[in-house]
């Protein structure tokens, strides 16, 4: 006897079909898996036998053999226990059907149960791109594989209700098509609560309306982290690409709930400064994504960061650059997206005060200069916008009067994001902070008296050529926030003031 079904497996984010072949045949009672399984399909054993026993089925006596074609892909995870049972059962001739077109995800339990798994929205998105029309996925996973257009989810809780459907006794319905439901825009969290620092909320504007990365430089106590959080907020919505994206990255971590199955707000991650190297870039035998593809489409928000390894910074140079990681193990090679917005907050001394108005830095001058010389010139040259974060004044602290709030923030900041939506149509530019160096001219003109500033500045900084580039690109996205097509001196001269702090603090004078 023999039978085959269709399964998917999944590595890092990259899913594949798997197609699960059942042979019976006389000889001694045995029961193998071939096809480079890994140990929780050899397990599977246990739990599928387990399985057959809660559903009242005499499992074959004979020799079964189980393959997970291709045989020469290497395969883990739980989620075949369920397309073997499938398979086991049309070969015993408990299913009848034609499942050519049909598909099975999940992990048994010994009482017969369907249990989650993780990933389950990129193996949907797959088995829709083989051809499948129809997918059975545990019960607590339906609604995250709803998501997903064009195929129809069935979602099930144990092995009995798999066979009452097909021996028609218990018809399953599918499972409703995900719809968004409206929520309010992060409760609790409003830049009309922030006291004063008129200039780093603009700073922040600028960023959010352009895409660009920040570095906030401060005192202990002046609102660094409380603005950061808050920068969510005033960014835009996410489209629905941006959600499967980011929810495909969840998903196989695990941390999509069954309650909100797609991610519709943008990620907030801000891991502790102990975090390794591994946390942050993703790794592990089977290599799983770290906090920055974590913060795809989102905010990565690094507080203290000087404390933070040398090494841990260095990792996020080339990612910061290409929008996408790849991690290499013996089990394989995988990448994951990773393009995000990065927020750095840091004070300027070990002690914070070096600068302060009416608190004095206790720090020798060489202390100062060593803490801040933890971030490199080629990290800090990725920050396109530095901006110093003043201490509160009693003024404003003591003030009953509410700040803009972040609604009307992010209205002005959707209007620029759709001046770059038109401009970057038909691209993979969703944003100025990603325009490339072959577009960038033709995309930010500039003015002859513009071009005049920025020579002289060039110069007189002595920046790099990226430098020169991010000059230019939150230029552009001044340009944009003024409504102006070609970028002039003015613009020129409010991207420089967002470039001056390494020149006061990244120098051996005190």
């Amino acid at each position: 006897m023999f039978a085959k079904v269709n399964g998917l497996g999944l590595f890092g984010l990259n899913a594949f079909g798997v197609t699960v072949e059942a042979e019976i045949s006389k000889g001694l009672p045995m029961f193998d898996i071939v096809g480079l399984g890994d140990t929780a399909i050899k397990e599977s054993r246990e739990r599928v036998k387990a399985a057959f026993r809660s559903c009242g089925a005499e499992f074959p006596k004979g020799h079964l053999v189980v393959n997970l074609a291709p045989a020469d892909t290497k395969k883990s995870g739980s989620m075949h226990d369920l397309p073997i049972f499938a398979a086991i059962m049309k070969a015993l001739g408990y299913i009848e059907d034609d499942l050519e077109k049909t598909a099975f995800i999940g992990e048994l339990a010994l009482d017969g149960s369907v249990r989650p798994v993780n990933g389950v929205l990129p193996m949907v998105l797959k088995a829709l791109e083989i051809g499948f029309d129809t997918v059975f996925v545990p019960e607590e996973n339906a609604f995250e594989a709803s998501v997903v257009e064009g195929i129809a989810v069935y979602g099930v809780e144990n092995v009995s209700q798999v066979l009452a459907h097909f021996d028609r006794r218990e018809i399953l319905l599918p499972q409703p098509k995900y719809v968004q439901a409206k929520r309010e825009h992060f409760e609790g969290l409003d830049f009309a609560d922030v006291k004063g620092q008129q200039m780093a909320k603009k700073a922040l504007e600028y960023a959010a309306a352009g895409g660009h990365n920040i570095l906030m430089i401060g005192p202990p106590g002046s609102g660094k982290s409380m603005l950061a959080k808050r920068l969510p907020t005033i960014m835009p919505e996410m489209s629905f690409k941006e959600s499967i994206e980011t929810t495909r990255v969840h998903s196989v971590c695990g941390l999509v709930t069954k309650e909100n199955p797609l991610v519709t707000w943008r990620p907030f991650r801000s891991p502790h400064h102990t975090i390794s190297p591994a946390g942050l870039s993703g790794g592990g035998s089977v290599p799983k994504p770290g906090e920055i593809s974590l913060a795809h489409n989102g905010v990565l928000f690094l507080d203290e960061l000087p404390e933070f390894t040398r090494q841990s910074l260095e990792i996020l140079r080339q990612p910061l650059e290409d929008k996408q990681v790849t991690i290499s193990r013996a089990s394989g090679t995988v990448t994951y997206p990773c393009s995000f917005m990065l927020v750095g907050a840091m004070n300027p001394c070990p002690c914070g005060y070096r600068g302060h108005p009416t608190r004095k830095c206790i720090c020798p001058a060489k202390t100062a200069h060593s803490y801040i010389s933890r971030i490199s010139g080629p990290l800090l040259d990725r920050f396109d916008i530095h901006v110093e974060v003043a201490p509160v004044e009693y003024e404003h602290l003591a003030s009953g009067e509410k700040s803009e709030s972040s609604a009307a923030i992010r209205k002005r900041i959707e209007a620029v994001r759709e001046i770059q939506a038109r401009r970057f149509a038909g691209t993979d530019i969703t944003c100025n902070a990603m325009i490339t160096a072959d577009i960038l001219h033709k995309v930010c003109p500039v003015t002859d008296e513009a071009s005049k500033t920025l020579k002289g500045v060039f110069e007189r900084m002595g920046l790099s050529a990226r430098a020169y580039e991010r000059i230019i690109k939150v230029a552009r996205t001044a340009a944009d926030m003024d409504g102006e097509e070609v970028i002039g001196k003015k613009h020129i001269s409010r991207a420089v003031q967002y470039r001056s702090l390494d020149k006061k603090y990244w120098t051996e004078e005190d």
